[in-house]
């Protein structure tokens, strides 16, 4: 079954996306929630006629984009922890302190975008994460665990 996708969904698509689901995924999850609708002959036109409006919008935000993605590739952040006596860090480092350390460089980026290449940091080193900024645009952003 074919679906419209209403916003962005991981591991799924992308909103005015169409997408390919199980009947059941889609009458029973996606539909009911109003995350998607049904791939119709009408909602494709309507779809059609949607993205030809945005299609001048969307130009725009993808340039933002590339040029946040530009200044997110330069610099390299410096997120502060709590060290123990053996070197390691009480708790882990998380996306959300990359969003507040980024917000302080001036970009605001939402928490759910960045995602670590490691699942938990837990020393202190170099790391690095991946920032979706756009469906076409992510960044790679290289981040430095020191001591506070």
């Amino acid at each position: 079954m074919e679906v419209i996708l209403k916003q962005d969904l991981d591991n799924l698509g992308y909103a005015d996306e169409i997408v390919k689901v199980r009947p059941g995924y889609a009458r029973n999850y996606l539909i009911p929630r109003g995350l998607a609708i049904i791939a119709n002959d009408q909602n494709r036109k309507i779809l059609g006629e949607t993205m030809k409006q945005r299609a001048h919008k969307a130009q725009k935000i993808k340039g933002d984009a590339e040029s946040v993605a530009k200044q997110l590739e330069s610099i390299t952040l410096s997120i502060g922890a709590k060290v123990g006596d053996s070197g390691k860090i009480y708790g882990s480092v998380t996306s959300l302190q990359i969003a507040d350390a980024l917000a302080k460089h001036g970009v605001n980026v939402d928490r759910k975008k960045i995602h670590l290449e490691t699942e938990h940091i837990k020393t202190l080193g170099t790391y690095s994460a991946v920032v979706n900024l756009h469906k076409d645009v992510k960044a790679k952003v290289t981040f430095e665990v020191v001591a506070e």
